[in-house]
């Protein structure tokens, strides 16, 4: 699951000067670097993330055109690298391209290549100054949002509901909710006609976090939500935003809108039952777009969250597929090509939109590469373009902190739809086990 997963591509935003791009950057990007390929045969190492064929449709056709560049990629599940990254990196055979589970920890401990000297030789201020932001980091690990650069995205996406065309009829729908109120009537309709509401995993990852915090970035300031995720002093998850959504979220588990085995279902099986028509929604990002098409193709529809009120600014989580270059890596210029090439070759962008699902980012002059009209894949693309133009995207909770997603947010919500927890107990737990991880 592409976690570390907002900001889409906000091609859309006027491009500027990226905060922190100005900065000294630290000794770890001191050095000149190379803009040049050459000829020599090089061989990158990839690490990536196993279900997620982006990466390696990217590698292949970057092979194509570039004969003597040939990629070993290794491929592990998410959940595995969020492990396997510290070690892996520190190691004599680092990766030179590495998928990143988080990046705080990376940085602060010199896992990271720092890549100020390539945004300045691939003149990547071109890029939005937003679409960037969430791979900064401060000095010494922290805040994210500021400071130099240390990832790009291999596609940039935004996550909102998939939604089942024909049960959609079944329950009259006839266009998506336009408040978070008409969603609820709708997930009641679906409950009395015998459709189950919303198909969500929630085994190993907590992926009720996605109908979680697409409540929470509506119930308050979606600000108070990046600050708590990029460390900034003084913001913590403890709020009456994140209160509310975590009652709805129980409240929607007792009335049995989410499979009653949830936290037995991990994120294939959800695809699957997905798939074959069992739920009428389903919380996930634009990288299920093109899989989507191929299963279920005509029967899928996508919006963004609505807000609590019609006509309200869309929010929702939206992150970069993020890769960096591991600080010993044996071919730093050919993966920083890599990436740029990711970003501006012609080729290369139709393939994140239509492998990845994805907005390939990027100058802001490029156009998005079209999607086929009645396509889910359409739909999401449009839904990127419309969250850039509102300015509403939002990194996701679980990227808060290297350890927050598996040691608190995982756990707690688990339990919580289980009954095992209170919503008052579970935004404490959260903070509980945030501070604990900053003060380390």
């Amino acid at each position: 699951m592409a976690l570390a997963a907002p900001l889409v591509a906000l091609a859309m935003v006027a491009a500027c000067s990226a905060p922190g791009a100005d900065s000294s950057p630290s000794d770890q990007a001191d050095g000149a670097v190379s803009t040049e390929l050459g000829s020599e045969q090089v061989t990158l190492e990839m690490y990536a993330e196993t279900g997620f064929p982006l990466a390696k449709a990217l590698a292949d056709e970057f092979t194509r055109q570039h004969p003597n560049v040939k990629f070993n990629v290794r491929e592990d599940q998410f959940t595995v690298i969020v492990e396997n990254a510290p070690r892996v990196m520190a190691s004599d055979n680092a990766p030179d391209i590495i998928r990143l589970p988080t990046m705080v920890d990376l940085v602060k401990d010199g896992l990271l290549k720092n890549l100020d000297p390539y945004f300045t030789a691939y003149k990547w201020s071109t890029f939005p100054a937003s679409q960037l932001e969430q791979l900064r980091v401060g000095e010494g690990g922290r805040p994210r949002g500021t400071g130099s650069l240390y990832a790009m995205g291999l596609g940039y996406s935004v996550t909102g509901v998939f939604y089942n065309k024909q049960l959609a009829q079944r329950v009259g729908m006839t266009q998506p909710p336009a408040t978070v109120a008409e969603f609820e009537e709708l997930l009641a309709e679906a409950k009395t006609a015998g459709v189950q509401p919303i198909m969500q995993f929630n085994k190993n990852t907590a992926g009720i976090n996605f109908p979680h915090q697409a409540l929470q970035n509506q119930f308050g300031d979606p600000a108070q939500i990046a600050d708590w995720i990029f460390q900034k002093p003084g913001a913590t998850f403890n709020t009456p935003a994140a209160l509310k959504a975590t009652q709805t979220i129980q409240k929607w588990a007792q009335s049995g809108y989410f499979p009653k085995d949830a936290n037995a279902i991990d994120y294939t099986a959800m695809m699957g039952e997905f798939q074959k028509g069992n739920g009428l929604f389903m919380f996930n990002g634009d990288w299920e777009s093109a899989n989507l098409d191929k299963a279920m193709a005509g029967n899928v529809g996508f919006f963004l969250f609505p807000g609590e009120s019609a006509g309200a600014k869309h929010v929702a989580m939206s992150a970069p597929n993020t890769f960096g270059i591991s600080a010993k890596a044996k071919n730093p210029d050919a993966a920083a090509f890599f990436l740029n090439w990711v970003h501006t070759d012609a080729k290369a962008r139709e393939i994140t939109v239509k492998v990845g699902g994805s907005s390939p980012g990027g100058p802001s002059q490029l156009t998005i590469p079209p999607a086929a009209d009645g396509t889910v894949l359409a739909a999401t693309l449009k839904a990127s373009q419309q969250l850039a133009a509102e300015n509403g995207a939002v990194d996701f909770t679980a990227n808060a902190t290297g350890a927050i997603f598996a040691s608190a947010i995982t756990p707690e919500m688990q339990k919580l739809i289980a009954g095992q927890q209170t919503p008052e107990g579970y935004v404490k737990a959260v903070q509980s086990e945030y501070e604990k991880e900053l003060s380390r």
